[in-house]
């Protein structure tokens, strides 16, 4: 099956910046990923995406998946704009160039909302490590071209599954931090759906009242899940970033004065030049 998109877009940037901990690269260009109850491989092609699929009912859908895909890639955003925007800062316009099509993701809250977590003092392959560790282990299975991936655990099935568990898969001092957080959203007690809705400092701050959820982790968990495309998360390679970019021969701000800055400097798609500054820095090592 094809998805034809016909805006910059580039597979690959996107799945490997950092963004997403769940797709795996096969041979001759797929990718391998799970959105919900899918196991999609996908592939880049000159006017799209060729993917296939398998679900756990067993009935793709091309339409739900085409759907899901172009929400998931973000290809409603006007990405010319957003490009109109951030290329003002001649930085951002050369990772812009350097990377055209890097897009920002929209995930499903939960899982991103636990990546994020454990993300914490982490590194990428490690949090990829942890997150395929909880599906295996507690989601269900999908089969697609001999190759089994599993569903991300609800908050109930992590929650029950208990401290001592994801400790030992992995997690470590993370675990407590995620068995908070599935026991808020599984009883109401923390909405990802409704932090939608609400403002950006409001969604932030209801993030940071979670055990274990600092300020760029929330920030994560906004650009990258609820259309918070203002925030801009600082973590080591932005910081140095806008260190040597922006603040040379200069002390280093503290984060929060960053974040301040980038946001004001940046504006309403600070998060799109976080993510191609990260990207651009991190590749730069």
């Amino acid at each position: 099956m094809h998805l034809q998109i016909d805006q910059p877009f580039n597979l690959a940037e996107s799945l490997e910046s950092g963004q997403a901990h769940r797709w795996r690269r096969l041979e001759d260009a797929w990718f391998s990923g799970v959105l919900g109850d899918r196991l999609l491989h996908l592939r880049q092609t000159p006017d799209g995406l060729e993917y296939r699929e398998s679900t756990l009912n067993g009935s793709p859908g091309s339409g739900e998946t085409e759907s899901l895909l172009r929400a998931y890639f973000r290809l409603d955003d006007d990405i010319a704009g957003i490009y109109d925007e951030i290329c003002r800062d001649r930085r951002v316009a050369a990772m812009v160039a350097r990377y055209p099509g890097l897009r920002i993701l929209r995930q499903e809250p939960w899982e991103c909302t636990v990546a994020f977590i454990c993300s914490a003092t982490s590194n990428i392959p490690r949090i990829h490590q942890n997150m395929e560790s909880m599906a295996q282990a507690l989601g269900r299975p999908l089969e697609l071209g001999g190759e089994v991936r599993h569903t991300f655990p609800s908050p109930s099935q992590l929650a029950s599954a208990g401290e001592t568990a994801l400790r030992d898969l992995g997690l470590g001092f993370r675990a407590p931090y995620v068995i908070s957080a599935a026991h808020q959203v599984a009883d109401g007690t923390l909405d990802l759906n409704q932090l939608i809705r609400l403002p950006y400092p409001q969604t932030k701050a209801r993030l940071m009242d979670c055990y274990g959820i600092g300020a760029k982790i929330a920030d994560c968990i906004a650009v990258f899940s609820l259309e918070k495309l203002e925030a801009f998360p600082v973590d080591v390679w932005v910081r140095r970033a806008l260190a040597e970019w922006y603040f040379p021969m200069q002390k280093k701000p503290p984060d929060r004065a960053m974040v301040e800055w980038a946001q004001s400097y940046f504006g309403r798609y600070a998060g799109y030049s976080q993510q191609y500054l990260f990207h651009g820095r991190r590749m730069q090592k």
